[in-house]
């Protein structure tokens, strides 16, 4: 077997949005994961609107970002009251000190097609977008949907724009603009300027205005028949030559500026004719003046990014495409639109490329932006060919083969020689400080999808290595575990194939989604021999749940438990709806009948289940020893109240723990009450340094692997 030191690594542009630092990282090259492409950067365009926005608040105070995003701040604050503030605040930090990515328009070469990808070939030199594929790296992975193939005659320079030329073209379609209208672009940046060539090519008579008087010049060299600025002088300019084509004003009004003025808005209202379209395009303020849009009886419209299909999990990763009858304009038509008009000649942006510059001289260009250096509109970074090779990569859906020899894991002298797959959110804030500081764990592999998340995860924990290809950290025979923290349909396929490597397994909940894969975990275990498997059923290592169970003792009779968990509402774009990643439930409510189990010390033998709106369900669970048991899962909480609850009655006695940070017992003696000094603890760190505790010695998993399997599957069983 293999063990590579060190992956293949690129450079990558990336930025500290807790102290604003640009660089340019060395990184690992992705890997090409299936229903998508593999992508070598030939040039990647700085749109000099939303990522100087981003740029600029990342250079602002924790305070003034605070008030920038009052949205994230409420976040914090229902994590807080559901979290504890020791958890949110580790949390918070973690995501703030952390390199993130910037980019989303580039033009490159495939280099790997994925598996289940067609229309794709290794050389295609092809267009790619998104603000989580298309960065400023050297390779990136894109999925199918946000990749076009570029046409021949079209130059990779102009190819790149295509993205950006897609949120212009988008916000054109929005306004419904029709042969002989006119129009009136606020904002000539980068959207702005494009946005001017595809009106004129439209056949609509432009005007534009914008502070910079450089950048009215360009729009009008691309077609407008005037610019101007916002000053007394300038708007009366854009009056007189709107009348001239279009009495009472325009038909159409373009908001592509950006920035917390309210008098792109107010221009707006005055610019338009009687029952205009008000189209916006950039993140700019838009408090409506009342009179004014009532009078005209304008009609407000929003134009989402590149198009139909953008913040659609099932069009961007999943590559399923809105039927052509129904949809004619999605985000990846509108791309490829935009380069056929390059091709034909109807478009031309060669006088909008500004600049070129190498990517290694990526945090120079954008401080010469920031600070007004250089002006222009559009600025490229280029990529200089370099002979690499690819790494094997690991699909969500790859295992090991079933004739592959294997070993058990053995007990060590020395520290636990660990290897971890997946690295977000929930593993960096809540699994991993714990191990890092752990004396009897070497963190020695780390794997993530994303390659400024590996290199997240080296800088924060001090992983040996770091990279993208999950194959590595299974196949590496110097591991002794691997921790799996991916999303919750890769479980069960990086549990076989850990366990067939020979290595102890700790995998989040759930260990698996369906009932064919609980048996595949099982038989993998059986035809193996390594039953040396935990899940991350981590509160009943929960120090105020311990403690509880043990002053409220053994009563020798059956009890009767009450679980209310206050799941709360997920917001729209949150991945457990993606019915792909199993239901909600079945990816959480794991949880909690581990937790009555730890209780009982029994499996459930019985339940009984009812589903109300949403998410909402309620179990009654029957115990070996004929403790009964009221599981209520429910999402219509407040968020500022805590999310757990547990009750239980039996012998004479009575117990209440709230959200495990305060537990009670009653009893003949009288009551007897505790508080957790630092919050919720729902015992992450406990139950991994469980975990590592029977690796290193080689004792029993610290849950029995039967009680495991039967959770699972009653948790399959509830949810079905």
């Amino acid at each position: 077997m293999r063990r590579p030191d060190e992956e293949t690594r690129m450079w990558h542009v990336a930025q500290n949005y807790s102290s604003g630092e640009l660089a340019v990282l060395e990184a690992p090259v992705p890997s090409c994961r299936p229903g998508g492409v593999l992508v070598r950067s030939s040039y990647s365009l700085i749109s000099t609107g939303t990522e100087m926005m981003k740029v600029s608040e990342a250079r602002m105070s924790l305070l003034s970002k605070a008030r920038h995003r009052p949205d994230q701040v409420r976040q914090v604050l229902d994590a807080v009251a559901q979290n504890g503030a020791v958890a949110t605040y580790r949390k918070t930090r973690q995501r703030l000190d952390s390199w993130t990515p910037l980019g989303y328009s580039l033009c490159g070469v495939v280099v790997e097609v994925g598996e289940g990808v067609h229309g794709f070939e290794v050389g295609d030199l092809v267009a790619a977008a998104g603000n989580e594929f298309a960065l400023h790296a050297e390779v990136n992975w894109v999925p199918r949907n946000l990749c076009v193939r570029v046409p021949d005659g079209v130059l990779a320079e102009h190819a790149a724009f295509s993205t950006v030329g897609a949120i212009a073209m988008q916000a054109l379609r929005r306004a419904e603009v029709a042969l002989g209208e006119t129009a009136c672009v606020i904002g000539l940046g980068l959207v702005g300027q494009l946005l001017v060539r595809l009106l004129v090519g439209a056949g609509v008579r432009v005007v534009g205005l914008d502070t910079v008087e450089e950048r009215c010049r360009t729009a009008e060299d691309g077609g407008a028949v005037g610019c101007a600025g916002p000053d007394p002088a300038g708007v009366a300019r854009l009056e007189a030559l709107l009348r001239a084509g279009a009495p009472g004003g325009a038909d159409h009004v373009f908001l592509a500026a950006g920035g917390a003025s309210n008098e792109p808005v107010e221009l707006a209202a005055r610019l338009a004719r009687d029952r205009a379209c008000v189209v916006d395009i950039g993140k700019t303020r838009l408090d409506l003046p009342w009179n004014a849009y009532y009078e005209k009886e304008l009609d407000v419209r929003f134009s989402r990014s590149y198009g139909p299909g953008r913040y659609d999990d099932r069009y961007e990763l999943d590559g399923v495409d809105y039927p052509l009858g129904y949809v004619r304009w999605t985000e990846e038509r509108n791309i490829a639109c935009f380069l056929a008009l390059l091709a034909d000649g109807a478009l031309d942006v060669s006088a909008l490329v500004s600049s070129s510059h190498p990517v290694t001289e990526a945090p120079q260009v954008y401080e010469r932006l920031r600070t007004g250096a250089i002006t222009g509109v559009g600025h490229l970074l280029s990529y200089p060919a370099r002979d690499q090779a690819r790494p094997d990569a690991l699909g969500a859906s790859g295992t090991t083969g079933p004739g592959r020899a294997t070993r058990v894991p053995r007990a060590r002298d020395g520290a636990v020689r660990l290897g971890v797959i997946g690295a977000g959110s929930h593993a960096s804030a809540m699994l991993l400080p714990g191990l890092a500081a752990a004396d009897d764990v070497d963190l020695v592999r780390v794997a993530t999808a994303s390659s400024l998340s590996s290199i997240n995860a080296q800088r924060a924990f001090g992983f040996g290595s770091a990279g993208t290809d999950a194959r590595a950290v299974i196949d590496d025979d110097d591991l002794d575990a691997v921790l799996v923290a991916t999303r919750h349909r890769t479980h069960a396929d990086l549990v076989c194939a850990a366990l067939e490597s020979g290595k102890a397994v700790y995998v989040e909940k759930p260990l698996a989604i369906t009932h064919e894969e609980l048996a595949r975990v099982e038989e993998t275990m059986a035809r193996t021999g390594n039953d040396r498997l935990m899940v991350g059923f981590n509160r009943r290592f929960a120090p105020s749940f311990v403690d509880l169970r043990r002053r409220f003792g053994d009563v020798g009779e059956p009890v009767a438990l009450r679980y209310l968990v206050n799941a709360g509402r997920l917001g729209a774009s949150s991945w457990y709806l993606d019915e792909a990643e199993g239901s909600r439930f079945v990816g959480e409510g794991g949880h909690f009948i581990d937790l009555l189990s730890a209780w009982t010390g029994e499996g459930p033998v019985a339940l009984c289940a009812q589903h109300g709106a949403g998410d909402d369900v309620s179990l009654v669970l029957r115990f070996t020893g004929g403790s009964l048991a009221t599981l209520t899962y429910a999402t219509g909480g407040s968020r500022r109240c805590g999310k757990e609850s547990l009750d239980v009655l039996g012998g004479g006695r009575s117990a209440h723990l709230d959200n495990f940070v305060r537990s009670t017992v009653w009893s003949e003696r009288g009551r007897q009450s505790r508080r957790s000094r630092t919050g919720p603890d729902k015992g992450h760190r406990a139950a991994v340094a469980a975990f590592v505790t029977a690796v290193r010695t080689g004792g029993p998993m610290p849950i029995d692997t039967a009680s495991l399997v039967s959770t699972t599957r009653t948790t399959l069983e509830a949810a079905r």
